[in-house]
């Protein structure tokens, strides 16, 4: 694999855990980078935001927190320095070309006609397929200069939280166009920088629309320079599971949603008819572990009329929570926050109207925190139509990804990231340990029908227990499931844990694969 041209398209925590897993076998990959520093989505990040997922879920398998760094939830500068170290330390950032943009990507060598005739994944089941294929890689720089690079193999590391907004739409004459005001998205915001975005919001009626984590963040930012003098108005189409922690009634909700032992209450991809049958049986367990832990986080809830109409085992099958951020319920309280349910809203010249209410919100500016376009990410790197066409499915479908990584019908090319789980972080890490370990010939994929109907598998599954959040492509209750499977493509045990126990209650993270593969010699 050391002569081979690997393009890696993100220097964020997929981006860097691929490049260094290369790096180790020989391979020196291009990474290029549309910022200036690495860290994806957490270089711009609003001053407030922090992980959602706990330290020691949040690393490396091989590269440690520093000591310094207590908190259970580290905030993004800490987050940011933490990836910067971990690509110093592998050698990462000297393959790094920052500043530069993929703007396009074509596939040449064999015609369409013929990749769409390959029962085979890449015509032979390989990394690199028969050697014929090569990808064309348009790539600007920050002056604006377009450049082609050839690739042998493409690994996009793009992320899902980013780059694409998704923006609300409204009739003729309702939208944006109507508001006097200045209308903006998260991520408009986030580009900003904390001074400037604190300054614009300084004196000013700002409204929020949404109700996760960077309408959360940009809400608690406004309060804290704003106050109650202008209060931050929600705008709240869906409640959501808005957790202060993870521990209900004393007990950590990993134990009732993300052990081996919870995985036994759900229906598996694959599981055949004892596992179904079990599953079947403590379905009713399942139901009371939701309930258990809904009957706590829904205390405070309860006093501002936002308990969702989904469960709580709903919203965390589709990753679709999120930590408070600190003091919320106490702005909530004091008024320096306030909410209101709707779940329509349009403009007027004066602001926001909503469901309920006769006079509209009277606003100065309005931030949407409504999301991204993840999928759209993946598709805007194609130029090939038959590409585009099936890069990310349909709206009925999930993005088809064997194993969250490889699409059956795009060869030479891998997706790092997309697919959400307990951890970001380490289950991309895992992925790249996977990815890596094919494309240096360590196995081969399995034929064309046999990828898409596994896919199909998982597709069911995600219809199941994510509801109509399905596309979100989440793993996160099943994440130990796909590990597994994972290690045993790569001919590894995947049971890593000592003892029956904490086999089956015990949570799995990054530890549990360390030195998972020998390394090269």
């Amino acid at each position: 694999m050391e002569r081979k041209r690997v393009v890696v398209v993100g220097a964020g925590v997929s981006g860097l855990a691929v490049c260094k897993h290369l790096l180790e076998r020989g391979c020196r990959p291009v990474v290029f980078e549309a910022d200036t520093v690495v860290g994806g989505v957490w270089a711009r990040a609003p001053d407030c935001t922090e992980l959602q997922t706990p330290r020691p879920l949040y690393q490396y398998s091989d590269f440690p927190w520093p000591e310094s760094v207590t908190e259970v939830f580290p905030n993004h500068r800490q987050v940011v320095a933490y990836l910067d170290a971990y690509a110093r330390h592998f050698g990462v950032l000297e393959c790094i070309r920052f500043g530069h943009r993929v703007v396009g990507m074509e596939y040449h060598g064999v015609g369409e006609e013929a990749v769409k005739a390959w029962e085979e994944w890449a015509g032979n089941g390989a990394a690199f397929g028969s050697g014929n294929g090569e990808w064309r890689i348009s790539v600007a720089d920050a002056d604006g200069h377009v450049e082609t690079h050839k690739a042998d193999f493409v690994v996009l590391c793009i992320g899902r939280f980013s780059g694409v907004p998704n923006i609300p739409t409204f009739p003729e004459g309702k939208g944006p166009e109507a508001f006097d005001g200045q209308v903006l998205h998260s991520m408009d915001y986030a580009k900003m920088g904390t001074n400037k975005a604190k300054e614009m919001m300084k004196g000013k009626r700002v409204t929020v629309v949404g109700y996760l984590k960077s309408a959360l963040d940009i809400a608690t930012e406004c309060a804290e320079v704003n106050g109650t003098d202008h209060p931050c108005t929600m705008v709240v189409r869906t409640k959501h599971w808005i957790l202060p922690d993870y521990v209900a009634w004393g007990v950590h909700i990993s134990k009732l949603y993300l052990n081996r032992f919870s995985e036994l209450l759900i229906h598996k991809p694959g599981e055949g008819f004892f596992l179904g049958l079990l599953a079947t049986l403590l379905t009713p367990l399942r139901w009371l572990f939701s309930k258990f832990a809904e009957s706590y986080y829904s205390i405070p809830m309860k006093k501002y009329d936002m308990v969702p109409d989904h469960s709580l085992f709903e919203a965390v099958a589709a990753c679709l929570f999120a930590i408070t951020p600190k003091d919320h319920y106490n702005r909530l309280e004091e008024g320096s926050i306030v909410l209101k349910k709707s779940k329509t809203f349009s403009f007027c010249k004066e602001g926001v109207l909503v469901e309920g209410e006769s006079s509209p919100i009277k606003s100065d500016i309005v931030i949407f925190g409504t999301g991204f376009k993840g999928d759209e990410k993946i598709k805007d790197m194609f130029t090939s139509e038959y590409f585009r066409s099936i890069a990310i499915g349909s709206a009925s479908t999930t993005v088809p990804l064997y194993r969250e990584c490889i699409h059956p019908k795009i060869p030479q090319l891998a997706v790092v990231g997309y697919s959400e789980s307990i951890s970001n972080l380490y289950t991309s890490e895992l992925r790249a340990k996977w990815l890596v370990y094919f494309m240096d010939g360590g196995f081969k994929l399995p034929n064309v029908t046999a990828m898409q109907k596994d896919v199909l598998e998982w597709e069911k599954y995600m219809k199941r227990y994510s509801g109509k959040y399905f596309r979100r492509s989440s793993i996160c209750i099943l994440h130990t499931w796909y590990n597994d499977q994972l290690c045993r493509d790569m001919g590894c045990n995947p049971r890593r844990k000592k003892g029956f126990f904490k086999e089956l209650f015990e949570v799995y993270g990054s530890g549990d694969y360390v030195d998972l593969l020998p390394k090269k010699e």
